[in-house]
């Protein structure tokens, strides 16, 4: 697509050619209690670079402390719009609520602080320059409203971490027709050999008559597909049949795999009932299938063994926010050669940049809901609303194979007591899958499943034996789930649920903690890296082993403030070489390899038959 940016679209699944980036230095100020109603009242006293939160140190401001509000302002030459055409002024999230203002206008207002927004400033535009500002509420006591990991405490403690406010991921202006493409979401349908496909064309009033949409599919330099729709009462809806190569090599080339990430490039234009391109943009999506069948998780209708690790999404400095492009592609980089084929993105929703490159690259992600920590009206309302914009945003991505509504139980406390929380879980589960019904979703990660089509369980045990003699024996998940409570918690509560038959995955585990920081720590710990190698070795050996996991999740990536135990350090330096973690994720190659996992597995199941410390 040609782009006059150097830098890569912020909205990689539906990009237009012109578009100008607005991240840099704006205007600042703190509101700690909220006194500032309006931009009027402001009082500017400094400058931030966006889009790093003001906690940061790469925003410039780095005040980590307790405030209510902050506020952005920034001048921005805009050319008087053509005729018809508006400016969009697009912003990828900020947290929590925002409020917009375009030379001292309202213009726009959003509550959520994952998802995006846009806001129309072509009445402003039309004076040549917008003064564009923001006003971003975000109560840092607030335990009602969905937070993933930031803290409610001044300093972070135990899991938790800095707060994030404002704006944190990009700001761009674009121009668009008045007549545009609005919205378009992609589904695989791997048994027609099919993509679905869904546009919206969006209006200042009713549009046009004798609209049409032209759809270009390519892989490569294949040519998929060149169709052309009629648009029906503003949108297109069609189902886009796909010459079946019949013959598995040739079917395998096309179908998207962490092995063999295929991407299909698309290509779309709205034409005018003249012909004319009346707005264009450009897309992407794959042939790919995510299911459960039985106790397996299935990829393109082939068992597939999940190797997932879990992923904070944090960087030093910056926060939520990733440094740069560069950083998003390392990090997925960085997943591949570790070994794993997925990861559990915890308690964060992503930077659509980051799945552009789990796209690319062939990485799987579980997507997980950021959680509230009170059970109320608000708390509900709020998450619920803003994991439905969730799955809108996400939903065409390939490399999404999971939705996570639910972490432990957080926000949810009283499941085993309470069954309007335990109605609540289910109706997010039955959200989700009305919302997305092709993929599979896990309703409460880690123990007390009401509603899932995966058992996640989290499982931070240390001793070896006691790992492979809970997770043992395939012919005895009745007993897994009556009887053990890893974390405390009862892992399933019935209630007709047909559990033992759903994939178990052990989604986290591990937590090895090695870091020379004081403070720091980790679930257990290793005194060197030679220590945490072989330890991760081990453990990983009797993991893949265990007959009754379909996968598993290992705590985690890297190391993320206090935490200290990733395979990586914060700055993303392998704690031993990539190779070795590599070896111990995926498994064995040589013959001298498997022998020494076999050792392993036979000194773990002896100690199982003598008392004594594991020593693992």
């Amino acid at each position: 697509m040609p782009d006059g940016n150097r830098q890569p679209h912020p909205c990689p699944q539906f990009r237009r050619r012109r578009w100008t980036p607005l991240d840099g230095a704006w205007d600042f100020a703190l509101d700690p209690d909220g006194a500032w109603a309006t931009p009027a009242e402001v009082r500017w006293d400094r400058t931030i670079r966006v889009p790093f939160a003001p906690e940061t140190a790469a925003s410039g401001v780095a005040d980590a402390g307790f405030y209510r509000r902050c506020w952005y302002r920034r001048r921005v030459p805009v050319p008087p719009p053509a005729a018809g055409e508006r400016h969009l002024l697009h912003f990828g999230a900020v947290d929590y609520e925002a409020a917009v203002w375009a030379n001292g206008s309202l213009v726009a207002t959003h509550r959520g602080g994952y998802t995006p927004f846009a806001a129309d400033v072509s009445a402003a535009a039309a004076a040549g320059e917008v003064e564009v500002v923001v006003r971003a509420d975000d109560d840092p006591h607030d335990l009602a409203k969905p937070r993933g990991k930031q803290d409610w405490q001044l300093h972070p403690h135990s899991i938790w971490y800095p707060r994030c406010t404002g704006v944190w991921q990009p700001v761009w202006l674009e121009p668009v027709p008045a007549t545009r493409l609005g919205k378009v979401r992609w589904t695989p349908t791997l048994e027609r050999w099919e993509l679905g496909l869904e546009a919206v064309v969006a209006a200042d009033g009713p549009p046009p008559d004798d609209l049409r949409l032209r759809v270009v599919l390519t892989a490569g330099p294949l040519l998929l597909a060149d169709d052309t729709y009629r648009v029906v009462a503003g949108e297109v809806h069609r189902r886009i049949a796909l010459s079946d190569p019949g013959i598995d090599d040739y079917r395998n080339e096309l179908l998207w795999s962490p092995e063999r990430p295929t991407l299909i490039d698309a290509h779309l234009q709205l034409l005018a009932p003249d012909g004319r391109v009346a707005d264009e943009a450009w897309s992407y999506t794959a042939l790919r299938s995510v299911a459960v069948q039985g106790d397996r998780f299935v990829l393109n209708g082939r068992p597939l063994t999940l190797r997932l690790v879990l992923d904070q999404g944090y960087w030093p400095g910056t926060g939520q926010t990733a440094p740069d492009d560069a950083a998003l592609r390392r990090d997925v980089e960085l997943a591949k050669a570790m070994g794993f084929n997925g990861v559990r993105k915890h308690q964060k929703i992503e930077d659509p940049r980051y799945l552009y490159w789990a796209d690319a690259l062939g990485l799987l992600v579980w997507e997980e809901m950021p959680s509230a920590y009170r059970f109320n009206a608000a708390s509900v309302e709020r998450l619920t609303a803003e994991w439905a914009a969730v799955i809108d945003r996400d939903r065409s991505h390939p490399c999404v194979a999971a939705w996570v509504p639910f972490n432990e139980s957080w926000g949810v406390p009283d499941l085993p007591d309470s069954p309007a929380q335990r109605n609540y879980v289910r109706a997010l589960y039955h959200l989700t899958k009305t919302l997305d019904p092709t993929r599979p979703v896990v309703g409460n990660d880690g123990w007390e499943s009401v509603a899932t089509d995966v058992i996640g369980i989290h499982d931070y045990d240390d001793q070896l034996s006691r790992i492979a003699t809970r997770y043992g024996a395939v012919d005895d998940l009745p007993r897994l789930f009556r009887r053990e409570r890893p974390g405390g918690r009862m892992l399933v509560l019935g209630e007709g649920q047909p559990h033992p038959d759903h994939p178990v995955v052990l989604t986290e585990f591990g937590g090895i903690a090695f870091s020379p920081e004081q403070g720091s720590w980790g679930y257990s710990r290793a005194a060197s890296a030679e220590a945490f190698a072989d330890r991760y070795a081990r453990l990983m050996a009797v993991v893949r082993a265990l007959p009754v996991l379909a996968g598993f999740c290992y705590t985690q990536f890297a190391d993320t403030y206090q935490e200290a135990n990733g395979l990586l350090t914060a700055d993303r330096v392998p704690k031993f070489p990539l190779e070795a973690i590599a070896r111990a994720t995926r498994g064995p190659v040589t013959a001298q390899e498997h022998g020494q996992e076999q050792i392993w597995r036979d000194e773990v199941m002896s100690r199982q038959r003598r008392p004594g410390p594991d020593g693992a």
